[in-house]
C-alpha cells in the first residue's frame, strides 16, 4: 500500500513574467535614437503531462512546493528576455488537477502524451517601444511582468478502466481479475486482501481487450468513511460498467447488491446511471439443482423497475468465465460503439 499514491496536495507557483525593458537606441552620430526596449520574457508554466508507464502518484508525494522560472528582463535593441523554464510533471492516465480551496477542476488528463497546463505563467511585459506612437516619439514607460500564479493544488488519480469490480471484501474479486487476465493481485481467504486497486488487460477473441479494476471491497457504510471509505469509491466513477460481484453462498444475494448499489449512490448518484451487470461467483460450490432454486428466489426479489442482467460464474473453474467477457465486451461496445 505505500507505493500505491492516488493523491498528493502541492503548492505550486508558476513564473512571474520579466518586466519590459525602457531604453533609447545610442550610437554615433545619432543624437536621438527612438525606444528600443524589448518585452520580457514569460513566465514559466507547471504543465501536466500523461504517462501510460505511470500508475500511481508516488513520484510526487515529496513534492510539495513545485515553483517554475520566472521570465527574463527584455533588453536594448528590441531584445526579448528569456520565457521561464516550463516544468512537466508526468502523470498517470485518468488524473485530475482540482483547486484545493474551491474544488475546481484545473485539467484532466486521460492520453498518453496529453499535456494540460496546470498554473499559467505570467506574460512579459511590453518594452517602452511597443508604445511609440506618432504623437508620442519618446515613450519612457514599459510595463512591469503579470505575476505568476500561486495556489495549492489537489492532484488526484481516478482509474480509468472499462470495467470497475464492485463487491464486499472477500467475494473473490481478486481471484476473478487473476483470471480474466494477465494481473497477479493478492489473494488470500480473509477481508480487505485488497488494499489498492489493481488493474488487468483482459484478452477476448479476434484480438479484441479491455481493461478492468479490482477495487478495495465496499462495506456498508463506505459512504461515510467507514472501512476504507470513500478513498477508492472515487476510481470507480471512471468505470464505463459496473461488475457487481456477490459469492453464491451470500445469505441474500439480492440484499447485497442493493446495499453495495445505495453506497455508490450515497457517494455519487451518477454512479446509478452507468451499465452494470451482476457476476454471481464461486458457483462450483454447490450443485445444479441448489443452483436452479437461488435463480428462482434471484427472480422473485429482483428489483422490477432497474432488474440487473446475471450470470453465474466460477474463477476455480472457469465456469462461465468465456460467457462474462463476451458480455462485457458486447455491454462495451454497446455504451461505445466507436
Amino acid at each position: 500500500m505505500e507505493n500505491f499514491i492516488d493523491y498528493v496536495k502541492i503548492l505550486g507557483r508558476s513564473g512571474h513574467g520579466g518586466p519590459g525593458y525602457s531604453h533609447f537606441h545610442r550610437e554615433k552620430f545619432v543624437r536621438k535614437g527612438g525606444p528600443d526596449g524589448g518585452d520580457g520574457g514569460r513566465g514559466g508554466h507547471i504543465i501536466l503531462r500523461g504517462n501510460k508507464q505511470l500508475w500511481t502518484l508516488l513520484h510526487l508525494k515529496y513534492r510539495k512546493h513545485i515553483f517554475a522560472e520566472d521570465g527574463k528582463r527584455g533588453g536594448s535593441s528590441h531584445s526579448y528576455g528569456r520565457s521561464g523554464e516550463d516544468i512537466y510533471l508526468d502523470v498517470p492516465l485518468g488524473t485530475v488537477c482540482k483547486d484545493f480551496e474551491t474544488g475546481e477542476i484545473i485539467c484532466e488528463i486521460n492520453e498518453d502524451g496529453q499535456e494540460a497546463i496546470m498554473l499559467e505563467g505570467g506574460m512579459g511585459g511590453k518594452g517602452n517601444a511597443f508604445f511609440k506612437t506618432a504623437t508620442n516619439q519618446s515613450p519612457t514607460y514599459a510595463q512591469p511582468g503579470i505575476d505568476g500564479i500561486e495556489k495549492w493544488v489537489l492532484i488526484e488519480l481516478k482509474l480509468l478502466a472499462d470495467v470497475g469490480m464492485v463487491g464486499f471484501p472477500n467475494a473473490g474479486k481478486s481471484t476473478l481479475l487473476s483470471v480474466m487476465s494477465a494481473a497477479k493481485p493478492e489473494i488470500a481467504d480473509y477481508p480487505f486482501t485488497t488494499l489498492v486497486p489493481s488493474l488487468g488487460m483482459v484478452y477476448y477473441k479476434d484480438s479484441h481487450s479491455f481493461v478492468m479494476a479490482d477495487i478495495p471491497g465496499i462495506i456498508e457504510g463506505a459512504s461515510e468513511g467507514r472501512g476504507l471509505g470513500i478513498r477508492f469509491l472515487k476510481h470507480i466513477e471512471r468505470n464505463a460498467c459496473l461488475l457487481f460481484l456477490i459469492p453464491i453462498d451470500a445469505d441474500d444475494i439480492i440484499g447485497q447488491y442493493k446495499i453495495l448499489l445505495n453506497e455508490l449512490k450515497k457517494f455519487n448518484p451518477d454512479l446509478l446511471m452507468k451499465d452494470r451487470m451482476l457476476a454471481i461467483s464461486k458457483a462450483d460450490i454447490v450443485d445444479e439443482e441448489t443452483r436452479t432454486l437461488i435463480e428462482k428466489d434471484l427472480k422473485k426479489k429482483m428489483p422490477r423497475k432497474q432488474p440487473i442482467d446475471y450470470t453465474f460464474i466460477s474463477s476455480a473453474t472457469g465456469y462461465n468465465i468465456e460467457n462474462l467477457k463476451g458480455k462485457l465486451w458486447n455491454r462495451l461496445n454497446e455504451i461505445n460503439p466507436d
